[in-house]
């Protein structure tokens, strides 16, 4: 058997902006003293012109971000989720998505797989807060193909995107032959009995957990939800109906996330039971990140458990 290939997601972000720098001199990077940690280092050794670090000044990064933006540029504000979705949350909403710049904010470091960082810099909170602000588009790859996508497509899209990358180094879900389309999740295993809508590293999980399941006898839908916002509530009805249940998984709190935004999706249009996998509204804690995904209930047992509930509950 082929070795499995893993690579973090910040690490694809790094190459992806390099692959910009060359393609369009428009591009502008920023980082507040992280550079080496969320890779934009390697954009600053290629185009140190077009790199400007603010230290450790989160909310003054993303505004002089927006100033860049609104002179014309495309400007990438990177650092820890926690530091970008939280200690600037102000400066994003007012001076960013209000007048609709064309700011990319990458988020590294993002959930409880940061390890031994411990809660003050686990941001399982971020996708709630970025949900909440009009005109902001989320993006949460699940390996390091959909991340370098992600990060393409971002840089195309008019307006601010907040992307959502990861210090663990995941497995390959994707081949290069993927399509990445915003606002679009897409199938990845068929199925008739329940559905498993998952994003960034749980989608590995989640397929993991439909093999299993089928030992079982459980035909399970594995669903890829790359874009948080806007949610593609087309396929989200679609795999309702098809399968009458769904379990969301992400390493995220499961309050304000993706499970949020999928039962949002099936109340209003489609009502079928939805239960979710995720932080469950707690705060982290210091450890190896693969040990403390296990210990969150961040791994495919429990998707396995919560999809046999919500076959149930049908």
């Amino acid at each position: 058997m082929a070795d499995v290939i893993k690579t973090a997601t910040r690490d694809a972000y790094g190459k992806a902006l390099i692959e910009l720098g060359h393609e369009d001199k428009n591009i502008i990077v920023m980082d507040s003293d992280l550079a080496e940690a969320t890779r934009t280092g390697k954009f600053k050794k290629e185009f140190p012109d077009r790199f400007f670090d603010s230290g450790i000044a989160e909310a003054d990064m993303m505004c002089i971000a927006a100033g860049l933006a609104a002179t014309g540029h495309t400007v990438f504000a990177s650092s820890f989720a926690m530091f970008a979705a939280g200690r600037a949350f102000e400066q994003i909403r007012n001076s960013i998505a209000y007048p609709n710049l064309n700011v990319k904010i990458g988020a590294t470091h993002a959930g409880i797989s940061v390890g031994e960082d411990g809660a003050s810099h686990q941001c399982c909170e971020d996708i709630a807060l970025m949900r909440s602000i009009p005109n902001m588009v989320i993006l949460n790859p699940a390996d390091d193909i959909e991340a370098r996508l992600c990060v393409l497509a971002a840089a195309k899209h008019d307006g601010p995107v907040y992307m959502r990358f990861g210090r663990l180094a995941v497995p390959r879900v994707f081949d290069e032959n993927y399509n990445f389309e915003i606002g679009k999740g897409n199938v990845l295993v068929d199925g008739t009995d329940v559905t498993i809508i998952a994003t960034g590293l749980m989608v590995n999980e989640a397929l993991i957990a439909a093999e299993n399941l089928k030992a079982d006898g459980i035909s399970a839908r594995v669903v890829n939800m790359a874009t948080i916002k806007p949610i593609d509530s087309d396929i989200i009805v679609d795999s309702v109906k098809k399968t009458g249940a769904v379990v969301t998984a992400e390493e995220h709190n499961i309050i304000g996330g993706l499970g949020s935004a999928v039962a949002e999706v099936v109340c209003e249009k489609c009502p079928a039971p939805v239960l979710r996998v995720g932080v469950e509204d707690v705060f982290g804690r210091s450890g190896p990140a693969v040990e403390l995904l296990h210990i969150y209930g961040l791994d495919a047992a429990h998707i396995e458990e919560k999809a046999k509930e919500a076959i149930k509950l049908k």
